[in-house]
This record gives structure tokens, sequence and C-alpha cells, in this order.
């Protein structure tokens, strides 16, 4: 049996403030933060990846979707194998496979490789995410954790706040491939002070089989579904396009029976009886599907359309981070007053309007007139939607359900992301955009449909939740276990 580290009290668990607590907190925020500075830095290389390697529009989806796509699927599932075989063990793990993956997007020949291995990323961020916090959570005493998870989260805020100043510096002075090679020196670090530095944890109950039938069949299913959605539309409906469709839309039925049948599933249904649970993710589903979209096309278009540099496209969505860096943990306290019913309305509401400003976006507009007011608006509404949100998932559920509660959300934000990116370019005609002003046209109705998605999140929120504040107290720390982009704090984000 090892000992102790330094820093533990005589229950092995660790003190915020130790050296033993720095280390861990050190390990957690550089596993975490090459996964959401991965996910920052992405969106302002797709211009550069597309002119170096071509794939058109749906080669630019799929390099988002396969990532999202592993990572959605097995996000739940990272967590349960954490719980079951050592958090640490799968936390290292998921550096080792997001590492690898990091160097085959770097050295990637062509397109496809590129989204294999973006995809193989997805598997190892499905570790690290709800890994990192398992480690906070697992080491550190009961007193502490809120203030670990706190010093966690703003910390990690920072990689996601320069990411977008790294990625467009790294794609403008030397290459795209920087972005994703810049990973394995952050990894390693990583990984030598996790296995050094870090104790091993499990959950006491652990023996029980995770749920691999359940997580076989919801990545078969969105695989399915989502290749025929992307690739349909940009190569035709052949047979096999409609064939990988179906299989994946019958996986998708089969999930919930299949769900029902286990012992330990990877989504307890019964938390869905929660008419403020379900709410609330309908709320993250049409808020997040507008919002990914929409920051995917509008980094494209100032870079295509109104000819930003890489740097300039990324930092002209910068004040998105710094709004909500400085208003999310404002918002988390007013729906501690007043209950979160009033800001999760109104929020989606604001960031309709502020999609709706950047649908105006055409060329030769400037920055300051056309895009920053949009932006500016944006960042205010989700400052007042994510922390609420994330506030209503964690009340509606029970104290023992709180990691499944949050997974869950946290997964549907992805999952929103994932098809909203693969359904929405097509539906508004961005795939066959044959000019500049077609593409800008298209980008236009993308935003407006957006923001159309956020308005009907408003309205599920407004008949939803609860208008009196949650009876079960709900910390900043606890806000902050449910972090998705583009959030910082939170959901609660690439």
């Amino acid at each position: 049996m090892s000992a102790a580290p330094a820093g533990a009290d005589s229950a092995g668990t660790i003190q915020f403030g130790s050296a033993a607590g720095r280390w861990v907190i050190f390990a957690a925020i550089l596993g975490s933060g090459i996964a959401f500075l991965d996910g920052t830095v992405v969106n302002v290389a797709l211009p550069a990846i597309e002119r170096d390697l071509g794939g058109g529009l749906s080669g630019l989806q799929w390099t988002l979707d396969g990532y999202l796509l592993t990572l959605s699927a097995l996000l739940l599932l990272g967590g349960a194998l954490g719980d079951e075989y050592g958090r640490k063990r799968m936390f290292v793990l998921g550096l080792v496979a997001f590492t690898a993956a990091s160097l085959l997007c770097g050295l990637a020949p062509n397109i496809g490789t590129l989204i294999a291995a973006r995809a193989l990323q997805g598997v190892g961020g499905a570790l690290l995410v709800p890994g990192s916090l398992a480690l906070i959570s697992a080491s550190f005493r009961k007193e502490d954790r809120g203030a670990a998870i706190g010093a966690w989260s703003g910390l990690t805020g920072v990689s996601t706040a320069i990411g977008p100043f790294l990625g467009g510096w790294l794609v403008d002075s030397v290459s795209w491939r920087l972005v994703f090679l810049i990973n394995l020196p952050l990894a390693a670090l990583a990984t030598w002070v996790a296995l050094r530095h870090v104790p091993e944890s499990r959950d006491p109950e652990a023996g029980r089989m995770p749920d691999f039938t359940g997580a076989i069949a919801v990545t078969v299913g969105f695989a399915g579904v989502v290749y025929a959605l992307i690739e349909g539309p940009s190569h035709g409906w052949s047979p096999g396009v409609i064939g990988a469709g179906a299989v994946g839309a019958v996986a998708l039925v089969a999930f919930p029976f299949i769900e029902l049948r286990q012992e330990h599933p990877l989504v307890p249904l019964g938390i869905f009886r929660s008419r403020q649970f379900s709410g609330a993710n309908l709320t993250t589903l049409a808020v997040y599907a507008g919002l990914g979209t929409a920051l995917f096309l509008v980094v494209v278009e100032l870079q295509t359309v109104l000819g930003y540099s890489a740097i300039e496209a990324g930092s002209g969505l910068l004040p998105i981070t710094v709004i909500m860096l400085a208003l999310s943990a404002r918002a988390g306290r007013l729906s501690q007053r007043i209950g979160p019913r009033l800001p999760m309305t109104i929020g989606p509401l604001v960031v309709a309007a502020g999609l709706a400003l950047l649908s105006g976006i055409g060329t030769g507009d400037s920055y300051l007139t056309s895009v920053l007011p949009g932006v500016v608006v944006l960042g205010l509404g989700l400052s007042l939607t994510v922390a609420p949100l994330t506030a209503a998932v964690l009340a509606a559920v029970e104290e023992n359900h709180v990691g499944v509660g949050s997974g869950v959300n946290n997964a549907v934000a992805r999952v929103a992301s994932l098809l909203s990116v693969a359904v929405l370019p097509s539906l508004v005609g961005l795939s066959t955009a044959a000019s500049d002003t077609e593409f800008t046209d298209a980008v236009g109705r993308a935003l407006l449909v957006s923001a159309g998605l956020a308005v009907a999140g408003g309205l599920v929120a407004a008949i939803t939740i609860r208008t009196a504040a949650p009876h079960r107290a709900i910390t900043q720390a606890s806000i902050s276990q449910s972090c998705h982009d583009p959030c910082i704090v939170d959901e609660r984000a690439a």
C-alpha cells in the first residue's frame, strides 16, 4: 500500500493549499486544459485546413463532428470506467489516447486521416473531461473540494481564453498543424505529474460491469445518423448513405430499451421523470444546437468572406469569454436568490438577439459596427443562461445523482452541437453556395435559424423550470462540475 501523499490527512484525503493538493490541481488543469484548448483553436484553423487538405464543407463538418461524435457518445462511459477501474488510470489512458490522436492530426496527409484522428481525440477527451474533475473530487477533503474545483475552473478558463490568440497565431505564423502538435508537450507533462503525484481512487462499490452495450448502441446510432446527414446532402443519397442512417436510427431507438434492461445503465432513465430536469436539458439542446453552428460559421465567414486573418477571426469572439468570466458567477448568485426560471427564459432570448445581429454580417463590414455588437449581446445572453441552467439541472436530481445529472447535461450540449453542425449547413443551402454572396446569405439564414432555436429554448424554460429558488443549495463549485463549451464556469467548451 502506498503512503499517503504529503498534505493528506489521516483519512488519506488531500488538503487544499498543500503541496499534494497543488500537484493534483495542476494535473487536472493540464489534462482538461488541452481538451478545452483544442475546442477553441480548431474552429480558427478550419479555413487553413480546407485550403491545405481540401474536403469542402463536408470535410470541415466532419473535422468538428468527428471529435464531437465520440466525445458525446462516450462521455458518460468515460466517467463510469474511471469509477470502476481507477480514475487516475483512465485519466492517464485518456492523455495517451489524446496525445497519439493529436500527433496523427498534426501529421495528417489528407482530410480522411484528420477526421479519423479527430474521432480518436474524442475517445481520449471522453476519459479526460470527466476524469479531471473526478480526480479532484476523489482526492480532496470534502470541505476543500469547493475551493479546489473553483481553482480548477478559473485556471482552466485561461486555456479557453488564450485559445483564439494562440490558435490564430500558430495558423498565421507557422501552420495549422501546430494547433494539434502543441498538445504533445502539454500532455506529456500532465501524464508525468499524474503518474508521480496523483493518488489513485475508484468507486468503493466497484465491481459492477460498465454499460458497454449502451455505449455501443449510442455510438453506432450517432455515427450512422450523422454520417447520413452530412454525406447525403453533399454527395447524394446512395444506398450506403441511406443504410447507414437507417442503422443509426435503429440503434438510437433501441438505446432506451437497452438502458431499461441494464442493472447499472449508462443513463438512468428515471431521472427524466423530473419535469425540471427534462426541461433544462431540452433548453440545453435548443440553445447549444444554435450556438454550435453559429460559432462554427461565424469564424469561417470572418476569414473567407471578410478577409480576416486566423488570429483576427479567433480574437473576434474573445469578448464572449471575457463577458462570461465577469458575469457568470453573478448570474449564478442571482439564480439562487430568485430561482432559475427568469434568467433561463430571458438569457436564451438575449442569445437569440445576438445571433440575429450576427446574421447581418456582410462583405466589407467593419468589426466594430457589424460584428462586435452581436458578439457582446451573445456573451450577455450566455452569461444569463448557463449558470442558472446548470443550477436547475443539479437541483432537479437527488444528491447521489448529481454526477450523472451533470454528465447527461454535458453530453446533451455536445450532442446538440454535433447534430446542428451536421444538419443546419445543408438545410440553409451552404452545401451549394458557389460565391461569397451566396455563402454570406446562407450563413445569415443559418444564424437566424439558430436564433429561433434559442428562442425555443427560452420558451421551454419558461414552461418547465420552477419559479422558486432550488430547495437544495447549489454552490459555485457544484456549478463548475458541469462545464462544456464555450463556457468557462457554469456549463456550466472545440
